[in-house]
């Protein structure tokens, strides 16, 4: 099948020329047929396969022309650099096209913002927290919304959005088509198509758990961070093809570790990104390393979802990931758009465990690989790797409150004080047996 077979408008067919794109993925079009149709949808594909492209060109093929140009389309995504991402590939399906995109997400300018909104947008794509708050201070106005797209709102739920995204739904008008993009499909997903959604049809390009064919996968056993490192040189130096490549690490302190192991071999050809980074160096880095200025970018899973980097020649899990599902996302960050990649895994004796839940959720078994002979194997730990020494807590028992006495003890007689009269002569009668008197003075 081709684009010229869909139902779409010249203008539409002549961008996606412009672009290079000739045949639609799976999900692209399994689902246009359906989206046109006006049904709510729930689309399950794997990360790489077109879910971008999949959504935007039934709903840009229904757009209407709205010369108040109120917001007629709403995108809602997790991350800022995927607001960014998609509003560029709408600006590419809209060449030959009269619309306004705006894309607004938190860390940017509110009130810059504001202005875009104030001057009219066809398309809005969005960060649920963001979004929320310019459409309460009345800059976004909903009431002309006739479709919602959720992308990668299983991540979204992962954020810490739910709240956001459910009163999002509250706001928005009732009659409107719901379209959802996940990689994976879990309970909170479904509790949310089953609150707001209206029977939505389900349509699935590949199970989440499936391994793309195009992506060569292997592993090694390596004892520690150090020698992780030193295997990765080794690597990198060896491999004149590893040109364009993704390290994927566990933390942020991790990132910022790897970072500085190698930073001086590779001066200005790596960049390191996560969430404590600034926006304007997030967007910079991504850029750097699109554009090839950056042979190397070191990463958390924060860009493993949705974003769309070309020609990613090798992907590295210096760390193996907690979540299953997160190994799947990492590794189809190449080996994108029908191009061969490989997936490079780095696992210690701890991390076992997360590689047999990923082998089981993708059926598949990832060959280890010998280390090189030539690899410098290190002994020196990272404080996290160290040993921890924990003590032994001796708790000594308690005495039975039966064997306790009582906290106050009645005072002996002589330190006992009574409010009495005293009987002088008496005492001293009992004292010396013979009344004692006083004598005046002469």
């Amino acid at each position: 099948m081709t684009f010229e077979e869909l139902n779409l408008t010249k203008p539409l067919l002549n961008a996606l020329q412009d672009s290079g794109y000739t045949t639609p993925t799976t999900i692209q079009h399994k689902v246009f047929s359906v989206m046109m149709s006006g049904k709510d949808v729930c689309g399950i594909a794997q990360t790489g396969t077109g879910k971008t492209i999949a959504y935007l060109l039934p709903t840009l093929r229904q757009l209407e022309y709205s010369k108040d140009r109120l917001p007629q389309l709403l995108i809602l995504v997790p991350t800022r650099e995927l607001v960014v991402q998609v509003v560029e590939e709408v600006r590419k399906l809209a060449t030959y096209l009269t619309l306004e995109v705006v894309g607004v997400y938190g860390g940017g300018n509110i009130k810059v913002q504001m202005a875009e909104l104030h001057q009219g947008a066809d398309v809005v794509v969005a960060t649920p927290g963001r979004l929320y708050d310019l459409a309460l201070n009345g800059s976004l106005k909903t009431k002309a919304i006739k479709k919602l797209v959720i992308d990668e709102v299983d991540e979204m739920l992962n954020l810490g959005f739910r709240t956001q995204l459910k009163n999002i739904l509250d706001l928005l008008p009732q009659k409107r088509q719901n379209l959802l993009f996940s990689a994976t499909l879990s309970q909170d997903v479904e509790n949310l198509m089953q609150e707001y959604f209206n029977s939505p049809v389900r349509v699935e390009a590949a199970p989440a758990g499936t391994p793309l064919d195009n992506i060569e996968q292997y592993a090694y056993e390596v004892p520690n961070f150090y020698t992780k490192v030193n295997l990765l040189d080794l690597l990198l130096e060896e491999h004149e093809e590893m040109n364009k490549v993704l390290i994927f690490v566990a933390t942020k302190k991790l990132a910022d570790q790897l970072y500085n192991q190698l930073e001086v071999g590779y001066l200005n050809k790596i960049g390191v990104m996560h969430s404590n980074k600034e926006q304007n160096h997030r967007f910079n880095t991504i850029r750097q390393f699109h554009d090839g200025t950056f042979r190397l970018l070191i990463a958390t899973d924060i860009i493993a979802r949705g974003l769309d980097i070309a020609e990613v020649s090798h992907v590295f899990n210096f760390d193996i990931p907690e979540s299953p599902e997160n190994y799947i996302h990492r590794i189809g960050r190449t080996g994108r758009a029908d191009r061969k990649g490989v997936a490079i895994s780095f696992i210690t004796e701890k991390e076992k465990e997360f590689q047999e839940e990923i082998e089981a959720l993708m059926e598949f078994k990832i060959p280890m690989v010998p280390l090189p002979e030539n690899l410098k194997i290190s002994e020196i730990l990272t404080p996290d790797e160290e040993p921890k020494i924990y003590m032994k807590d001796v708790l000594f028992k308690a005495p039975k409150r039966e064997d306790v006495g009582p906290a106050f003890h009645e005072k002996i007689p002589k330190n006992q004080k009574v409010n009495i009269r005293r009987d002088h002569a008496k005492e001293k009668m009992q004292k010396y047996g013979r009344p004692i008197k006083r004598s005046g003075k002469k």
